[in-house]
């Protein structure tokens, strides 16, 4: 385990220390979470808010970074950037949105996470109905009870 007290400095802001680095190499995973669509979660025309669907996928993504993260010296990861959001088909009431998180990438501070949201209805095959990509930030809680980011020390392995 390395222990540094320098100042890093990033394009988004600044790092001080004391930091620990703990290297964990990790390999591909697909993180999987599901949600059953209810009325409440529609919109005016009878299918799922948008922004519900993206709610849901930043919980996949959440849980995707999470398990990344794990024996690091980060206390969560939080979303910096949601990119390329498509909405590829409508998901009905009743129907199950089946999310599919894949870690793509790892920075030092950041984990990018494409997710695939699967519709899934009684009666029909499963379709694909929206794909982003996420970028989430590790953070630290400091002694005052504010995060700050910080470096997780994590890999992928290839």
């Amino acid at each position: 385990m390395a222990c540094s007290s320098e100042k890093i400095v990033f394009l988004e802001g600044e790092l001080t220390g004391p930091y620990h680095i703990i290297n964990m190499h990790h390999t591909k995973e697909i993180v999987r979470y599901s949600q059953l669509v209810m009325p409440q979660d529609a919109n005016v025309v009878g299918t799922l808010f948008g922004g519900q669907m993206i709610s849901w996928m930043d919980i996949a993504v959440s849980k995707a970074a999470h398990r990344i993260l794990k024996n690091s010296p980060a206390d969560a990861a939080v979303t910096r950037a949601i990119d390329a959001t498509e909405f590829k088909e409508p998901v009905y009431v009743g129907e199950w949105v089946n999310f599919e998180a894949l870690v793509t990438d790892l920075g030092k501070t950041s984990i990018k996470v494409n997710i695939k949201a699967y519709a899934e209805g009684r009666h029909d095959e499963r379709r694909l109905a929206c794909v982003s990509e996420f970028t989430m930030v590790a953070v630290k809680q400091n002694d005052d009870g504010t995060y700050s980011k910080c470096i997780h020390g994590q890999k992928l392995e290839s």
